[in-house]
């Protein structure tokens, strides 16, 4: 899906790779924005005639041509790089543009340090953020287990076989599918989201459910299953067992767990599921 974003009111073309979850950036259009170049092409013409071979080597890893529209409406093979490749593009540009770019990028380096050494930094920074972008006190608590959850789940993939990567994605959908009827990139697609986060655009009650089919990992120390496919198996019982719980609670508040609201209301998603319980307890009472 091609896209056309602002910066500093120049356009820059960009295009969502599906299968990759990421978006990709013209990196002629980031030069113009960069420089005010009257040429831009030839701009990055020149950064890279600049470059020595070993930068060349490492240009090739994280930049590619994808077929973009160009200003005559055809469509053209054109340079373009993914967030990380754009970042290590700027720092090869000398521009006072950039400067806010290059600083942005000591931060995060400094703050990875940071954290690596004292590791309980990036806990509090999580809760920082969340509480930053509105979520409730209650969400996070609940956010922040699901995280130790799904590490428990990786860590115990591991231990039975199962490699880094591809194979924890597909074991993954299994458990996404066996519990919610949707792989995560459907999921994600009823949510309306790109490149975001999943859990972080769940409800607290589809953040509960995550977690109980993700408990798949006392399942897995129990049947102790090697490798990905005798994996595979376990990962939908473990995900029926949550399907289960969500079909019982929709059969019997007549609405669906799964929402296609996303973070940008999910404030609003949770009052009203506060309001649902409430009134719930008011009737049980009456």
């Amino acid at each position: 899906m091609s896209d056309i974003k602002q910066f500093d009111n120049r356009d820059i073309r960009s295009i969502w790779d599906n299968e990759q979850e990421e978006w990709y950036f013209s990196v002629v259009d980031v030069v113009g924005a960069l420089t005010d170049s009257p040429n831009p092409r030839d701009y990055w013409y020149r950064v890279k005639k600049r470059m020595s071979d070993e930068e060349k080597s490492e240009l090739s890893t994280f930049c590619r041509q994808l077929k973009m529209r160009a200003p005559d409406g055809k469509m053209r093979l054109t340079d373009v790089a993914d967030m990380q490749g754009i970042f290590r593009i700027i720092q090869s540009i000398p521009s006072p543009k950039a400067e806010p770019f290059k600083m942005w990028l000591a931060e995060v380096g400094k703050e990875r340090i940071d954290e690596i050494i004292d590791p309980e930094l990036t806990i509090e920074r999580a809760l920082a953020t969340y509480l930053n972008k509105g979520y409730t006190r209650e969400w996070i608590n609940q956010r922040l287990q699901a995280i130790q959850v799904r590490k428990e789940l990786t860590d115990t993939w591991q231990d039975h076989g199962v490699k880094e990567g591809v194979e924890y994605a597909i074991l993954t959908n299994e458990i996404s599918k066996a519990w919610s009827g949707m792989t995560t990139r459907q999921y994600k697609d009823f949510k309306h989201l790109k490149k975001e986060n999943l859990r972080d655009n769940m409800t607290t009650l589809e953040l509960v459910l995550n977690m109980l089919a993700e408990t798949t990992t006392e399942l897995t120390r129990t049947a102790r299953p090697i490798g990905l496919e005798e994996n595979k198996a376990v990962a939908r019982e473990g995900g029926t067992v949550a399907g289960n719980a969500r079909r019982d609670i929709e059969e019997r508040t007549g609405k669906p767990v799964i929402t296609s609201k996303n973070a940008l209301n999910l404030s609003k998603v949770i009052g009203e599921l506060a309001q649902h319980i409430t009134d719930e307890g008011k009737e049980s009472r009456d």
